[in-house]
């Protein structure tokens, strides 16, 4: 099969799997305890879950995006 019948090429795929990773990475740093109703955490408000974690999945998202946009070279 003629590889020009893909619309992805190789350096697709790994610019999304990365992406990927850096959302999932975005996820991770999110997670942590809960606040239950008798029990309160205050690690709830860090600026890691509230500032950071989100920006590393947005940054993540607009990797994948690129990723997705991002035209193969043409040997020609």
């Amino acid at each position: 099969m003629d590889k020009k019948k893909f619309a992805f090429d190789k350096t697709n795929f790994i610019l999304l799997a990365i992406g990927m990773l850096v959302v999932i990475l975005g996820f991770i740093l999110m997670a942590g305890p809960g606040t239950t109703e008798t029990t309160f955490q205050a690690d709830i408000f860090s600026v890691r879950r509230i500032k950071v974690a989100p920006v590393v999945c947005f940054l993540g998202f607009i990797f994948m995006i690129y990723g997705v946009i991002h035209k193969p070279k043409t040997d020609k």
